[in-house]
């Protein structure tokens, strides 16, 4: 079984979405492992961006994810990482597939509802960064 941090980013959370991107995850065999709801400051944000320091959405990135209450959790599954990045849609909503989280209910580019690992080594320093083992259940 693979695992996978998904992030319910603060536009998702304030818009009253989570149930919505939840129901996503049970409708499609995704098991949700952990879950928590925490309000990241600007310096837990820039740490768990920190691969993107370099880039110049990096300041505007780690202000939204700071900016309100956001929703973590780990999910599991078969081939997980692959099936969550093919549920949330493009990183750019405007070029996900119909039906994916981001085309349905993102308004901006960074402000495209949910956050997902992109692989396997990533998965593992984004659910240590949020979880400890004691609150992961699976």
């Amino acid at each position: 079984m693979e695992r996978t941090l998904s992030i319910i980013k603060p536009d998702g959370v304030s818009r009253g979405l989570i149930g919505e991107v939840v129901k996503r995850f049970e409708k499609n065999n995704i098991k949700i492992v952990a879950m928590k709801m925490i309000h990241m400051t600007k310096t837990e944000a820039q740490g768990f961006y920190a691969v993107h320091k370099e880039r110049p959405f990096f300041g505007s990135l780690t202000d939204f994810m700071s900016s309100g209450p956001v929703v973590v959790m780990v999910l599991e599954g078969e081939n997980v990482i692959s099936k969550y990045r093919e549920l949330m849609g493009a990183t750019n909503y405007k070029e996900a597939a119909p039906g994916t989280i981001r085309a349905d209910f993102a308004t901006e580019i960074e402000k495209n509802i949910v956050h997902g690992s992109d692989s396997p080594q990533s998965a593992v320093f984004e659910i240590g960064y949020f979880f400890n083992s004691f609150e992961i259940f699976g």
